[in-house]
């Protein structure tokens, strides 16, 4: 008796579901990031190849492959957001964080990333905390939101 296959799945459903799965299981992890164990389970999970889920992993700003803060702080780097002080609120980020771009705090408060852009050019400068996008920043408010947010934990 011959045994019907399923249909294949297009590749555009397979990095779509690759994708999800590699957002959920980073979201997951207290420390915001893939592991080397994490690519592994997900390859063998899926019946892909190691290198394809590593490659769709490390091609997304998305998704890091090293341990970050609880907190992302992603400040947006395109024309308009640069025009509208982005160096400004940066440096007063990396002053309050006591960090450099892609470092993350001693205590794993926060990483701090560049971005290339957040698609708020109607609220530049921008930037995003986790899940939450912030606009029409000076360095001051940017630093309030910091404060607040570190106040909250």
């Amino acid at each position: 008796m011959l045994k019907t296959l399923s249909p294949e799945k297009s590749v555009e459903q397979v990095e779509h579901s690759l994708l999800q799965v590699l957002l959920e299981r980073q979201n997951a992890n207290p420390l915001n990031y893939l592991s080397e164990i994490d690519i592994e389970t997900i390859a063998a999970e899926m019946d892909l190849s190691r290198s394809r889920v590593y490659s769709t992993a490390s091609f997304y700003s998305e998704i890091s492959l090293t341990p970050r803060g609880r907190h992302l702080v992603r400040l947006c780097g395109n024309a308009p957001c640069e025009n509208a002080g982005k160096q400004a609120l940066e440096d007063a980020l990396r002053g309050e964080l006591g960090i450099g771009v892609d470092e993350t705090t001693e205590d794993g408060f926060a990483t701090l990333e560049n971005v290339h852009c957040l698609g708020a050019c109607y609220m530049s400068p921008a930037m995003k905390i986790d899940d939450r996008i912030y606009g029409n920043l000076t360095p001051e408010a940017a630093v309030k939101i910091l404060r607040d947010l570190r106040e909250g934990e």
